[in-house]
């Protein structure tokens, strides 16, 4: 299993270089190395040492993973610093998890209480994913999202809270977080040209009908307020890419 997690970095990483470099330098693979004996150690019940080599891995890498925990085969843990992994909870096959990230409980319940994550899950930098939930087969979650409900397989998931913004994941780079949608941008850009397309209609209506009289000094600030207001969220918008 270890040296599938090491072939998997290799994969993934282009600054790894050498084996020596992997196994000294990745505080992710140092992190499993900790994880897999304490978890052997917690399975046959030894009390207290898993726990403490657990502590120890935390000290020495930032990354905090509970003995009980089933982590995979081919896990990559990215950078990893701050990432926090509970008691119940389990990570597929080649996962591939970066820095901030949270597989944790939503409160004091007992028994199963952490996500599952399928095979080829990808979990961006900072997400926090919370609760006994099912997280599908290689799906993408991206950077900063919450996520709090099952996600299918083979979708990506963005945002406060998490919501699938794209189906049927196309095989290719994982790495390509780039192609990960901005929904709530997305949405004010339908409804601010929705809004724009209203404010056409009624000008046209205006111009057609004398039901409207408007004085000629408030028309003309209504409209520098309205091309104020639309400069401000044409800005916003711009700066998502949408």
């Amino acid at each position: 299993m270890l040296i599938t997690d090491l072939r998997t970095i290799f994969e993934r990483d282009p600054a790894a270089r050498n084996w020596l470099e992997v196994l000294f330098c990745y505080p992710g693979f140092q992190a499993l190395l900790f994880h897999r004996l304490a978890h052997w150690l917690y399975k046959i019940g030894i009390p207290f040492i898993p726990r403490f080599l657990s502590h120890l891995s935390r000290f020495f890498t930032g990354i905090e993973i509970h003995p009980g925990a089933l982590i995979g085969k081919g896990v990559f843990i990215d950078h990893g610093m701050g990432v926090v992994i509970g008691e119940t909870a389990i990570v597929g096959d080649y996962a591939l998890i970066y820095q901030g990230v949270t597989l944790g409980g939503t409160g004091k319940e007992s028994g199963k209480r952490h996500p599952t994550l399928g095979s080829h899950v990808v979990v961006g930098a900072g997400a926090k994913v919370l609760g006994n939930i099912q997280i599908g087969d290689r799906v993408r979650i991206g950077a900063g999202s919450v996520v709090l409900r099952d996600v299918p397989s083979n979708t990506t998931v963005v945002g406060i809270p998490g919501r699938v913004t794209r189906q049927n994941n196309l095989p290719g780079n994982v790495l390509d977080h780039d192609k990960v949608r901005d929904v709530e941008a997305e949405v004010i850009r339908a409804l601010f040209e929705r809004v724009k397309a209203l404010e056409k209609h009624l000008e046209e209506l205006e111009d057609q009908s004398s039901l409207f009289p408007t004085e000629l000094g408030d028309e003309q600030t209504n409209k520098s307020n309205c091309n104020n207001s639309d400069g401000m969220i044409e800005d916003f918008l711009d700066g998502a890419g949408i």
